[in-house]
């Protein structure tokens, strides 16, 4: 076996990383991931509180969670790819400063409008996740590379499990005020960045890419996701068949053919689009979709579920914001994040391949269970148990599939875009399970009460979920056959993988030396 460094990685990095405490870079950027997470769900369970005290509309409250994923659409590609170009640690210290001074905002306002700009700086920091991967790449050792990045990774679903749960805590109280979940943000925000700037070290000059940013090709890219996001968020609320909706849709489509003329046409591409099709990225996309909607599909699903009154619906746990949070949904956070070093060791042992195909069965089962029998509240929380297992060893593979298989340089951008991929699935799941849940109700209920989703629209959203997540087994299956790195320009490869298996890929993040072998 030939001991070459393989085209792409430093001889430098290895020594540098090896005497430098990598557990408290793992620590600082898991926060910082952790952090981002909670952004997303923080308002879920307060948009009511919201509405009341600002004096909102239902159709005007709902843009204080759609500008976050708007925000994080048009910001987590062009950042993740800047901070590739120019440095991870100064890029990751600014994102986080926006959060902060967007968390600032939505904690002191009074005004929706201004609320919403909090919302949309707060979304921008989801460009931490690709920033942090990108890092890890940088700083820890091969062997070790698969298990940081599935902790990191893990701390999504544990962080948006989380933060529901916080914030019912927060505002369990007689005279609960949302700004206090914003004030927790604040604060967990602004710990994140202190432990960045003092653990993480600076970005090397060799893993700088440098060059011109593609202004065109954000601004295309971005207009591409917001046109597909907005009426995946807003169409329940304009109607799935108005003019709005489907003119949406229809300008995606137009602005996703004007994005790739344009970045096939520039010096320096945004997204390199050979990158973007190659097929172990573009199927690790597809399954984050799929995982992603698996997860709001899990938090809407059970957290509605376990506050339907039984005595009118003939179903549910009467439990209150707080109880549902606690009792139904923080089991399967905490397994999520108990999960992800497991993910990490069954990455570099097994393969992403097989452990992405892992992820899916123990989500399907979970899915599987609680669509059978959801009247019990012991089978509910096993389901979500299941399915936060199956979250995390999703989440644990698809940075290893793409760390795989794109250069160093492209690190960050990948992974941005697997990031959209998941949020977009993310929105699909939250808007389908809201629509499923309305469209069909409960007929006679008490005058003034409400209505409420039929039993039948319940068990529809787990089987919808739970195919969702047998999918993922079908794209590991045939979509991630072959694991295989792709060339940059120079006629390098990634500097993790060599073969086409998938146990040899993970083999070669394990070490880099062994991409020269007779394998390859």
């Amino acid at each position: 076996m030939s001991s070459t460094r393989p085209t792409g990685v430093s001889t430098a990095a290895a020594p540098a990383a090896g005497g430098r405490n990598e557990t408290v870079i793992v620590f600082a950027l898991s926060l910082a991931a952790m952090v981002v997470s909670m952004m997303q769900t923080l308002v879920v369970p307060i948009l009511s509180l919201i509405q009341n005290d600002l004096d909102a509309t239902p159709a005007q409250v709902s843009w204080v969670t759609t500008a976050t994923l708007l925000s994080a659409a048009v910001f987590t590609p062009l950042l993740g790819r800047f901070g590739d170009q120019h440095g991870k640690k100064g890029t990751l210290l600014a994102v986080l400063g926006v959060m902060v001074a967007g968390s600032v905002l939505a904690a002191v306002t009074h005004s929706l409008a201004w609320l919403i700009v909090g919302r949309v700086l707060q979304g921008a920091a989801t460009a931490i996740f690709p920033l942090a991967l990108s890092v890890l790449r940088e700083e820890v050792r091969p062997a070790k590379l698969p298990g940081a990045m599935a902790l990191v990774s893990g701390t999504l679903a544990f962080g948006s499990g989380l933060a529901l749960v916080a914030v019912g805590l927060l505002t369990s109280g007689d005279n609960p005020d949302y700004r206090s979940a914003f004030w927790l943000a604040t604060g967990l925000a602004v710990l994140a960045l202190l432990a960045v700037a003092f653990l993480v070290p600076a970005t090397h000059e060799d893993h700088r890419s440098g060059g011109r940013t593609d202004i065109l090709g954000a601004f295309t890219l971005g207009a591409t996701l917001v046109l597909l996001l907005l009426p995946i968020t807003q169409g329940h609320e304009w109607g799935w068949t108005s003019g709005r909706t489907l003119g949406a849709f229809a300008g995606a489509v137009v602005m996703a053919v004007v994005w790739v003329f344009v970045e096939r046409k520039v010096r320096e591409p945004l997204v390199d689009m050979r990158m973007f099709a190659h097929r172990p990225v573009l199927f690790a996309n597809l399954a984050g979709l799929l995982v992603g909607f698996g997860m709001f599909a899990l938090f809407i699903g059970v957290s509605y579920l376990a506050q339907m009154p039984s005595a009118l619906t003939g179903y549910g746990f009467d439990a209150t914001v707080l109880r549902a949070a606690v009792e139904f949904l923080l089991p399967s956070t905490i397994v999520s994040l108990l999960a992800s070093p497991i993910g990490g060791q069954l990455v570099r042992h097994q393969g992403p391949r097989k452990v992405l195909v892992l992820a899916s069965l123990v989500g399907t089962a979970g899915f599987a269970l609680v669509a059978l029998d959801h009247t019990h509240a012991a089978s509910v929380i096993v389901a979500g148990i299941l399915v936060g297992a199956g979250i995390s060893l999703g989440y644990a593979s698809m940075p290893a599939i793409i760390v795989t298989s794109v250069p160093p340089r492209q690190t960050g951008i990948a992974n941005g875009i697997n990031s959209i991929a998941r949020s977009t699935g993310s929105a699909i799941g939250s808007a389908m399970i809201t629509t499923v849940l309305a469209s069909k109700t409960i007929e006679n209920l008490p005058p003034g009460v409400p209505p409420l989703p039929a039993e039948s629209q319940f068990t529809l959203s787990f089987v919808l979920a739970g195919a969702a997540f047998a999918l993922v087994s079908v794209v590991a299956g045939f979509g991630l056959r072959h694991i295989h790195p792709l060339k940059d320009e120079q006629g390098g490869t990634s500097p993790v993988a060599s073969s086409s298996d998938t146990v040899e890929a993970a083999e070669a993040v394990e070490a880099p030396e062994a991409l020269t072998s007779d394998r390859a």
